[in-house]
């Protein structure tokens, strides 16, 4: 499939803010204006949609959902889509999603990770348009750690040039700020040591090819279905696919990538990153041996405790990018380029 990236932003683009899955509760506007005003000072406008309500799991129905993330996708004049976070049942968007209208629009980027792998992976699968899976908008007022970028770098950076990045060799440990007593918080606590580990054996990785992938929770459920058909969208090239798991236990994890293995999800995988993960061993088994005991088979490399997953500081990966990913006892990098 041909890659069609949106062109850089640049300061006076519009980007709009809705929720394709759940929306802001009251406590938390103050995070969400907090949010706002630093894209703002960046140089862009912000449009903040009618999908934005947190009094339940959904921000609206899905019909609502959807139809406002058309029109943004669809609209010439908004650049860039980027929800407050997550959720938990965006797949409801899927069918009602006009992906011919999205093709046919200009490219446009959408940014999101967790329940957004729900719909940014299929955008990319089914369109061609690259998306970014990359820290939401209620993290973007954190300042971002020395070798990672933030979303808004990469949605601005130039098409064709490579850009790296390296794990600083902190995480944290614990949770979410309180950002409901303060809304402002700009510095991330990094209070915990870790680098990539390679789970498949010993010895040197240097290895390119397109990225793909997401949430493993909410992607396994795609499985199968024309959503996430990477295959036809690997075509001839290899693929980078990265994982990554919320909360479930390992049992769960496990099957759940052996399902995705199964439905063929890993088949054109080069190698498979994984991201660094806050979720639950089992009694008799790790989160890392659950990815090995499922993927192990493919016979590629596998590097755990990647920043692309729910625990903070986070690495923003491109899904469509060519990327190429080194790790060594010495360096450990990700080049990307938007062609």
């Amino acid at each position: 499939m041909t890659i069609r990236c949106p062109r850089p932003l640049r300061p006076g683009d519009r980007i709009g803010v809705t929720s394709p899955s759940s929306g802001v509760a009251k406590e938390l506007r103050g995070r969400l204006d907090a949010a706002v005003r630093e894209i703002e000072s960046r140089g862009y406008e912000v449009v903040v949609g009618r999908c934005m309500d947190g009094s339940t799991h959904l921000s609206a129905p899905a019909t609502g959902r959807a139809a406002e993330l058309t029109e943004m996708l669809t609209d010439p004049a908004i650049r860039a889509v980027v929800p407050p976070w997550g959720g938990e049942t965006a797949i409801d968007l899927l069918p009602l999603l006009d992906f011919g209208a999205i093709r046919r629009a200009e490219p446009t980027w959408v940014v999101g990770y967790s329940d957004m792998s729900t719909v940014i992976t299929p955008l990319t699968l089914l369109t061609g348009v690259a998306t970014v899976h990359g820290n939401n908008l209620m993290d973007t007022p954190y300042r971002t750690p020395e070798g990672l970028l933030s979303w808004l770098d990469v949605v601005a950076a130039p098409q064709g040039e490579p850009f790296g990045q390296t794990p600083p060799g902190r995480y944290r440990s614990g949770g979410r700020d309180d950002w409901a007593a303060n809304p402002e918080v700009r510095d991330l606590t990094l209070d915990a040591e870790g680098r990539w580990t390679r789970l498949d054996g010993a010895g040197d990785v240097d290895v390119e090819g397109r990225l793909i992938g997401g949430c493993i929770e909410t992607l396994v459920n795609l499985a199968g279905t024309p959503y996430l058909d990477t295959s036809r969208f690997a075509g001839d090239e290899p693929l980078l696919l990265y994982v990554e798991a919320c909360e479930d236990n390992a049992f769960t994890i496990c099957r759940n990538l052996h399902g995705m293995r199964l439905a063929g999800f890993f088949d054109r995988a080069a190698a498979v990153l994984v991201g660094r993960t806050h979720a639950p061993d089992s009694p008799t088994l790790t989160q890392h041996e659950a990815v090995l005991d499922a993927l192990g088979p493919l016979g590629v490399p596998i590097v755990a405790d990647v920043e692309c997953g729910h625990v903070a500081p986070h690495l923003p990966l491109v899904n469509g990018a060519r990327g190429r990913v080194v790790h060594t006892a010495a360096r450990s990098e990700i080049v990307q380029t938007l062609v």
